[in-house]
Formats: structure tokens, sequence, C-alpha cells
């Protein structure tokens, strides 16, 4: 069930007209005239974009006497959250054990440099 949400959700995000509209949510509650307004697209084309979003759980739509505002669904944005850390946390984890083999691999070389210097010095003398 979360995945089905969060690949809505991530589908709905691949727009950039309704990501701009998630930011400017994230401002405040807006009506969809409101909304529409920075757009050379008619409302009707904002409605569509905002049935997208509220499918997928990121906006939703209250009755304030004559307006219906939309209003961002943060709760949705924890399950993305947790579903990028998640990865995050294994992309830093793999960093790490890199970043040991390579620094391993350094004093390896630094030793054999070494050695090298040494012997060097030996025969000369």
């Amino acid at each position: 069930m979360a995945d089905d949400q969060l690949s809505r959700v991530f589908a709905a995000l691949a727009d950039p007209t309704r990501r701009d509209i998630v930011a400017r949510l994230a401002v405040g509650d807006a009506t969809v005239g409101q909304l529409a307004e920075p757009y050379d697209v008619s409302m009707q084309a904002v409605s569509k974009h905002l049935r997208v979003l509220q499918d997928a759980g990121l906006v939703s739509r209250s009755r304030d006497a004559q307006r219906r505002p939309c209003h961002l669904e943060a709760e949705v944005f924890d399950l993305m959250t947790k579903w990028l850390e998640r990865y995050r946390r294994q992309a830093e984890e793999r960093f790490r054990r890199l970043d040991a083999v390579l620094a391993a691999m350094n004093e390896e070389d630094d030793g054999d440099q070494q050695d090298t210097t040494n012997k060097q010095t030996g025969a000369a003398s």
C-alpha cells in the first residue's frame, strides 16, 4: 500500500507545474484561481493538476463558504522522507566502506614507497 502511494506521489511530482503548485502550497493554502494566476493555462488545467496531486495524497481541498482552498498534506512527505532516508543511509555506508578501502590502499602505497626509499638509501651507502 505504501509503495503504491509512493509511486503515485513520485509520478505526481514528476511534472514541474505540479512541483511548483506544491511549493506554493507549502507557503499557505490557496484556491484554484490563486494557483492558476501565474500560469498561461486555464483553471481547468490547474484543476487537473490538483486532481493528480489529490489522488497522490499530496493535496486536500476543504470548503470555506464559497471558497474551496487547497491544502498541502505534509504527512505524505514523511513517507517520502523515510523512503529516501533508507537509501541515503545505505549509500553513506557504501561510501564509508569505500573510504576505508582507499585509505588502506593509500597506506599500502606509502609503505611500498618507504621500502623503495630505504632500498635506494641502503644501496647508495
